[in-house]
């Protein structure tokens, strides 16, 4: 479906995970090691958005593309990034707005897998939205559906974990075969969600990473289990079930 990673710690060029480690997120757009079953390549868009801010560039295509990325990936340094390759679920469209992340100006947010029986499956959960928010998502896309049910919940003042667990409940619940990987943060905590597809954390005494697969072959990478919730910062890393 998607790779996705965020990053909190000290400020490195975003170029070191999207770029230059040896499983970078490039990487993974073109020969990813853990999809389970979920596609075999990430090619139809990308996107990043750093703090302070949040700032965001996403483009359709494939990563390894975009000379203009790889130039400004090394040149901005950042304590707080989200970023995500994409591969499109069959007939939703490729363009720049279907990328992830998807932001509100507070958060960064990204979908890694699918809502099956798109879209009459989830179209009562549509329908507990205002029109306007339907009229004025990014894309026609389960996604972005996604994330104006976050978003809207987030702004009720409800806990971060607490709504993505929710909503990956109620969607499976009318979509049992939908994947639903989540990935945001606020610039100062991450949080995550594992349902059929990976997600890997490395953490260690002034970062933490979040990851579809791990980056490098460090031996600190831990596999969150599937099914689960994780919250995680610099100092501590929370993981519990859906």
């Amino acid at each position: 479906m998607c790779r996705h990673l965020a990053y909190l710690g000290p400020a490195v060029p975003l170029a070191d995970l999207l770029f230059d480690a040896p499983d970078s997120l490039e990487r993974q757009a073109y020969a990813p090691q853990r999809m389970h079953g979920g596609g075999t390549v990430n090619v139809d868009g990308y996107g990043v958005g750093w703090f302070p801010g949040p700032v965001r560039y996403r483009r359709a295509g494939p990563i390894w593309a975009d000379a203009n990325l790889r130039q400004l990936a090394g040149t901005v340094r950042s304590a707080a990034f989200l970023a995500a390759v994409r591969s499109a679920t069959t007939g939703m469209p490729v363009v720049d707005p279907a990328c992830a992340p998807f932001t509100d100006g507070t958060w960064l947010f990204s979908h890694n897998g699918r809502i099956s029986g798109w879209p009459g499956s989830v179209a009562d959960l549509a329908r507990t939205l205002p029109v306007t928010d339907l009229l004025t998502m990014d894309a026609p896309t389960d996604s972005a559906l996604l994330w104006t049910l976050v978003r809207r919940r987030l702004e009720t003042g409800r806990n971060p974990a607490d709504v993505l667990a929710e909503l990956t409940k109620e969607v499976v619940a009318v979509a049992p075969a939908s994947r639903l990987n989540f990935l945001m943060t606020d610039g100062s905590v991450i949080v995550g969600t594992t349902w059929t597809h990976s997600l890997w954390v490395l953490h260690d005494e002034e970062s933490v990473t979040l990851a579809s697969e791990p980056l490098d072959g460090d031996d600190a990478w831990r596999e969150i289990p599937d099914n689960h919730v994780v919250v995680a910062d610099p100092s501590t890393v929370e993981v519990r079930p859906i």
